[in-house]
C-alpha cells in the first residue's frame, strides 16, 4: 500500500491536521505525520505540539498517494517556505497517480504561489485569493479538481478530509468512516450552517 504524508510546519492548524491524520488512518490509509522542522516535536497554532512520525530530511518519499498540506498562519507560510517541499509537491502534480490536499490557507499561500492550481477549480480561506492565479475559486467549503482536494477553513476539515478519502478510496468507504463518527448529514453533503 503506498503512503501519504501529512506536513507539519511551525503554526500548522491543530484542527486541520489531526482531522485529516484521523480519518485517513479510520479508513486504513497509510499516512505518516512529516516535521519539516529539525525536531519531531512541532508546535501548532494555537500552542498544541505533535510529535510527527518522522523529520522530512530522513524521509524517502517514493511515489507516494497524497501530499496533504494543513493550513494555519504561519504554518502555511513556513510550508511554502520550504524549498525541499516545494520540489516534492511539483514532483507530485507532475505524476502520474499521485494527488495533494490542502485546506485553509494552504491552497493559496503554498500551492497557489508555485502556480500548481492554474486551470483548476479552487478554494481556500477568504483573504488568501489573491495568492492564486489562474484558477477558477469557488466559495465551497470542499472543492475537488482533477489531482486536488481542497479544503477552506477549520470548520471544514471533517467533509475536507472525508472527501480525501472518497477519492482514494471510493464512496463506500468514505460512508463508512463518516457513519463511525456520527457524522450528518449521512449522505458526506456539507454540512448546514447550524449558528444561522
Amino acid at each position: 500500500m503506498k503512503e501519504s504524508f501529512v506536513f507539519l510546519a511551525a503554526g500548522f492548524e491543530e484542527i486541520e491536521a489531526l482531522t485529516v491524520i484521523d480519518v485517513m488512518r479510520r479508513a486504513g490509509m497509510n499516512v505518516q505525520t512529516v516535521s519539516i522542522t529539525s525536531a519531531l516535536q512541532v508546535k501548532g497554532a494555537h500552542g498544541v505540539t505533535v510529535n510527527a512520525d518522522v523529520l522530512f530530511d530522513n524521509t524517502l518519499f517514493s511515489d507516494p498517494e497524497w501530499l496533504v498540506l494543513p493550513g494555519g498562519m504561519p504554518g502555511a507560510s513556513n510550508l511554502y517556505e520550504f524549498a525541499p517541499l516545494q520540489g516534492l509537491l511539483r514532483n507530485q502534480a507532475e505524476s502520474a497517480h499521485g494527488r495533494i490536499a490542502a485546506i485553509c490557507a494552504s491552497p493559496a499561500v503554498v500551492l497557489g504561489q508555485l502556480g500548481l492550481l492554474k486551470g483548476e477549480k479552487a478554494t481556500c480561506y477568504p483573504g488568501f485569493e489573491h495568492y492564486i492565479e489562474g484558477a477558477e475559486l469557488i466559495d465551497a467549503p470542499v472543492v475537488v479538481s482533477n489531482k486536488f482536494v481542497l479544503g477552506n477553513g477549520p470548520a471544514n476539515a471533517l467533509p475536507w478530509a472525508l472527501s480525501l478519502v472518497m477519492e482514494a478510496r471510493g464512496q463506500e468507504e468514505a460512508a463508512k468512516v463518516a457513519a463511525g463518527m456520527l457524522y450528518y448529514p449521512t449522505e458526506l453533503n456539507p454540512p448546514v450552517n447550524y449558528f444561522g
